[in-house]
């Protein structure tokens, strides 16, 4: 429902603001800072994602996390997406996204709310080899069978004892 919202919301903000700063600076201004702030956002675009980048391949060589750069480098583009956009609401917001305490702001309050899962469904935390809910233990066996009782050599444990069995006649 909310996302719902934000689609009739943002166009609502953007026409109301078009209209008052239309009607403070003009038309023309108004047309020529929504196209400056275009171009911008597709220089910045360009620049962030090569930053970004390298940004990763140089924590990855580092054998450091990656994430926090992940994170960075996705909202930094966000940002500058939210500069292509026409209108002055997402251009506060494209502006906000490229100041970093803002997105580590960002990235906290997000991170409060998202739970990590990998490929394999494991969790982060769980401990390694641990599924969510998993109620496997491991552990260590020894086998205590009689040697009188264990499978003869070159059989299998399945196969214990069925050569004292009779085909039938």
């Amino acid at each position: 429902m909310w996302v719902f919202l934000t689609f009739i919301a943002i166009p609502l903000i953007e026409i109301a603001l078009f209209i008052e700063i239309g009607g403070l600076i003009g038309v023309w201004p108004t047309i020529a800072i929504v196209i400056l702030s275009a171009i911008a956002g597709v220089m910045l675009l360009r620049a962030q994602g090569v930053a970004a980048m390298t940004d990763i391949q140089t924590r990855l060589n580092q054998g450091r996390d990656p994430s926090s750069a992940l994170a960075h480098g996705a909202l930094r583009m966000i940002g500058a997406l939210a500069l292509m956009a026409p209108g002055f609401f997402t251009d506060a917001i494209g502006l906000l996204l490229l100041f970093p305490p803002i997105r580590s702001a960002v990235i906290s309050f997000m991170g409060s709310r998202v739970q990590v899962r990998t490929a394999g469904g494991f969790d982060r935390g769980q401990g390694a080899g641990r599924r969510k809910g998993d109620k496997t233990i491991d552990g260590d066996y020894v086998d205590v069978t009689p040697p009188e009782e264990q499978a003869t050599p070159g059989h299998s444990g399945w196969t214990k004892g069925t050569d004292q069995i009779k085909p039938p006649e």
